[in-house]
C-alpha cells in the first residue's frame, strides 16, 4: 500500500471527514514518524510495531563486476520490528 491508497481508503471509512483533511492528517502522522526516527528516537505504536535507527558499522565489501575490494562507509539504517498482533495476522 502506497501513501495515496492509504488516504483513499481512510476516506472511504470515514466519508464524513473531508479528504484533504485525510491528506493532511496522513501527512503529519508519518512527518511526525520520520521526525522522530531521523532524531535518533525510537517510535512504537502497539500491536504494528517499532521504527528504530541503527548504526551500521563500516565494512569490507566486493564490487561484484570487477571482484575489486572496496570499503562500504558506516552508516545509519532504518530497522522496523513487527508487534505481536502484526505478526499473529501474518502468520496463518
Amino acid at each position: 500500500m502506497v501513501r495515496s491508497e492509504l488516504i483513499t481508503a481512510l476516506a472511504d471509512k470515514f466519508p464524513e471527514v473531508n479528504k484533504m483533511d485525510v491528506v493532511e492528517s496522513v501527512a503529519i502522522v508519518l512527518d511526525a514518524i520520520a521526525d522522530q526516527v531521523s532524531n535518533r528516537g525510537r517510535v512504537e505504536i502497539r500491536g504494528f510495531g517499532a521504527f528504530q535507527l541503527n548504526h551500521r558499522p563500516a565494512r569490507k565489501a566486493r564490487n561484484p563486476k570487477t571482484g575489486e575490494s572496496v570499503v562500504v562507509p558506516a552508516k545509519p539504517g532504518l530497522n522496523f520490528r513487527a508487534g505481536k498482533e502484526l505478526k499473529e495476522r501474518v502468520d496463518c
